[in-house]
């Protein structure tokens, strides 16, 4: 009887058994992949083979410190001002070109920050056209009889940066702007505000935490920039982290230094998050009435068309004039071997990073959303911190374990078969689609993730309801109608991962280059007409992204 008992009780208990589900499997190892390069960096910083902190603390890390420190302080200030400076004169006034200027000023996105540093050392180094020009117009013979600011110098790099990455904030604070309720402007001005205190007092405090988020993205992509500092000779942590393990062959070192801006970085995205946790803004639902832009006329139309212009000029215009100049001069490097030979490995590693990206992001949001369980969903927000983790810090963290895991493979093969496989990830272009992946992967799962929001959900119940799977599901009803966005995620991964310089030059093969590599290999050579075409290509990616995000923007 108790064996009968037993027998029955078997398909109940079996029932009752946890069942494996793939989407939930699939997306905790897509988080796992996505975690892993920041997990081992944190690894090998703990158990270096040689520990050099107490060197570092003693001789070069507070020069990185305060170098990195006063780049990320003076960025983040410059680029507040023009940016958010500009957002509120598009946003509030009419002037000349007003319109044009609206979408004018995302153009230096489309330019990466080190061209722009080549561009302006090549504008106005000595033997440039200012300096030569001005010795020409006084009669001046040589450097002793004039003086010139330096140009490889910290405050050239905030410069350029700022120049670079100020439409992170303009972008953001122009929003907040807009969103903002005409009624408190109208209060403020029968209460005798003028221009400038309706600035200060009004439209500033609203846009806060807008202008706070730009300027975190802002100090991330300082951190993360190497081509910059490297050009203008500023020893900061990135290039601390090249010094360390590749000029002076310590792995562990260059670990510790990477911690150092993991942590730097976590403390920055940290205290934005408190800096607003008590703010809160809404706008009165029934009341709410758009600001409306009032019109300057006269010197202060021309003022403010000016003061939007300038950073246009210099972000864009200084360095697309400098290097077609360059390009057109030098018309023979369009045809180089070369050339070809690195736009060909761009297209490559960013499509492919950019397929594998957004593929994983709509997976795991999808996955998140289907199952409900509790670890997809804990892991779906860690997953962003690789795009604040700059490249150098995922080359230390990809580069190592994924070397030794090559090589064990290979000698196992070897033993085993008798065959030498090579390096399988390490020596072919696996590491850089891997690092891009990692980087770029809170493009595609924000997108995803709002994309999906946006679909009401008895469509996806509906179609589960008449027998569609979950797979069905996905490719029948959500992916015609989030494929804009799709589109979108892909193209912006693409371009990000065509300008991305320092996880590309740690984790390339042996004479393999990309548009930014060979950029940064030439202009290091002081060889600006041959890095001229590739840096234009780069720069022609960026402003078609630009394009699509201004028409979206509109």
């Amino acid at each position: 009887m108790a064996d009968q008992i037993s027998q029955e009780q078997r398909p109940r208990l079996a029932l009752r058994r946890p069942r494996l589900d793939p989407w939930s499997v699939g997306a905790v190892i897509i988080a796992a992949l996505v975690l892993l390069p920041i997990l081992s960096v944190i690894w090998i910083a703990f158990t270096p083979e040689e520990n050099v902190w107490p060197h570092l603390v003693a001789t070069t890390l507070p020069r990185y410190l305060a170098n990195t420190g006063g780049l990320m302080a003076g960025v983040a200030l410059l680029s507040a001002a023009v940016g958010g400076g500009a957002a509120w004169l598009v946003s509030m006034y009419r002037f000349p070109f007003s319109r044009w200027l609206d979408w004018l000023l995302l153009l230096p996105l489309a330019i990466p920050a080190y061209v722009g540093a080549y561009a302006l050392v090549d504008f106005l180094e000595y033997a440039g056209p200012v300096q030569t020009g001005l010795r020409a117009l006084f009669g001046w013979d040589n450097a002793q009889d004039y003086w010139f600011p330096e140009i490889r110098s910290r405050g050239a790099a905030i410069l350029v940066l700022s120049a670079a990455l100020y439409p992170y904030v303009y972008l953001l604070a122009r929003t907040a702007f807009r969103e903002q309720s005409g009624g408190a402007y109208e209060v403020a001005r029968a209460l005798g505000a003028g221009p400038l205190a309706l600035f200060w007092r009004v439209g500033l405090p609203l846009a806060r935490p807008a202008v706070a988020a730009g300027s975190a993205i802002v100090m991330m992509e300082t951190v993360n920039d190497f081509g910059v500092v490297e050009y203008f000779a500023v020893q900061t942590l990135t290039t601390g982290i090249f010094s360390v393990w590749l000029e002076g062959g310590n792995a562990g070192g260059a670990a510790q230094i990477a911690t150092v801006i993991l942590v730097m970085i976590l403390m920055l995205v940290a205290l934005e998050k408190v800096s607003r946790r008590n703010l809160r803004f809404h706008n009165p639902g029934r009341s709410h009435r758009p600001v409306v832009p009032a019109t300057l006329t006269g010197i202060g139309g021309w003022v403010a068309m000016l003061a939007c212009l300038l950073p246009v000029l210099i972000g864009c215009g200084l360095p697309v004039g400098v290097i077609l100049g360059h390009a057109v001069d030098n018309s023979e490097a369009w045809t180089d071997e070369g050339l070809m030979r690195a736009l060909g490995n761009t297209l490559t590693v960013g499509g492919l990073a950019a397929i594998a990206t957004v593929a994983g992001g709509l997976f795991l949001v999808y996955a998140v959303r289907l199952t409900g369980r509790t670890l997809p969903k804990l892991l779906l927000p860690v997953t962003t911190i690789g795009y604040a983790a700059p490249g150098a810090v995922l080359g230390v963290g990809l580069l190592l374990p994924m070397a030794a895991a090559d090589n064990a493979l290979a000698d196992g093969v070897e033993h085993a078969f008798g065959i030498d496989i090579g390096l399988l990830m390490t020596g072919s272009a696996f590491a850089i689609v891997y690092a891009f992946s990692v980087r770029f992967f809170a493009i595609s799962l924000g997108a995803a993730d709002a994309a999906m929001g946006r679909i009401t959900p008895s469509l996806p119940m509906a179609a589960r309801s008449l027998g569609r799977t979950a797979r069905g599901t996905l490719t029948s009803v959500y992916m015609p109608l989030i494929r804009p966005s799709v589109g979108t995620a892909l193209l912006l991964v693409f371009v990000d991962c065509v300008k991305e310089l320092p996880a590309t030059l740690l984790l390339r093969p042996f004479n393999f280059n990309t548009l930014a590599t060979r950029v940064y290999e030439q202009a290091s050579l002081e060889n600006l007409g041959d890095a001229a075409p590739a840096a234009l290509l780069v720069s022609a990616v960026g402003l078609v992204a630009v394009g699509f995000l201004a028409r979206a923007n509109r």
